[in-house]
């Protein structure tokens, strides 16, 4: 019988570094190869499985060990996830590559300052007016991966460059039959 497991990318990095539009260049183009995927975009997620966030350590814990747990089922399904979360500590993405198969981690590296300067959501500036007390990168640390896959400089590539980067390696790496 044939395995019919799909797979995950994980997209960590910084708040602001640019996961989000990277995972949505990655979703157009697999689309684009009819390769379906769904992003378990962690804001998003928050809403649906906390009543309240609050960031602390144990919560954290809670959310990213329910993140893997989703995704792990949604990949023995034959459904493909892009995790779209910062993660800010590495052994919550170590415990998803430890138990899913199929799996990538993609570091969108990009400089505190610029994250800063961006700030979409406004997360630095109630970081910086003490609103927020857990920001990773800003108030807590945030533990970039040791060895990822794939690793995009968003102050330096788009998402599209950094989403055909990804799509070279997932052919590379998990065997997809992938026009790049």
């Amino acid at each position: 019988m044939e395995d019919k497991r799909g797979f995950a990318l994980w997209i960590t990095g910084l708040p602001a570094s640019g996961k989000s539009s990277l995972a949505q260049a990655v979703k157009k183009l697999l689309k684009e190869r009819e390769i379906d995927v769904e992003i378990l975009e962690s804001d998003d997620l928050r809403t649906k499985l906390l009543t309240v966030s609050t960031y602390t350590e144990e919560e954290r814990e809670f959310f990213y060990n329910a993140l893997v747990c989703l995704g792990k089922m949604l990949v023995d399904h034959g459904v493909n996830v892009i995790f779209d979360a910062t993660a800010n500590k590495r052994k919550f993405r170590d415990k998803a590559r430890k138990e899913i198969q199929n799996f990538m981690e993609v570091y969108v590296k990009c400089p505190l300052e610029e994250c800063m300067r961006r700030d979409p959501k406004g997360i630095y500036r109630a970081a910086k007016s003490e609103e927020a007390t857990t920001v990773p990168g800003a108030q807590v640390p945030y533990e970039e991966p040791l060895a990822p896959e794939v690793i995009i400089e968003s102050n330096r590539e788009t998402s599209e460059r950094g989403a055909e980067k990804i799509l070279q390696k997932m052919r590379e790496k998990l065997d997809l039959k992938l026009q790049v």
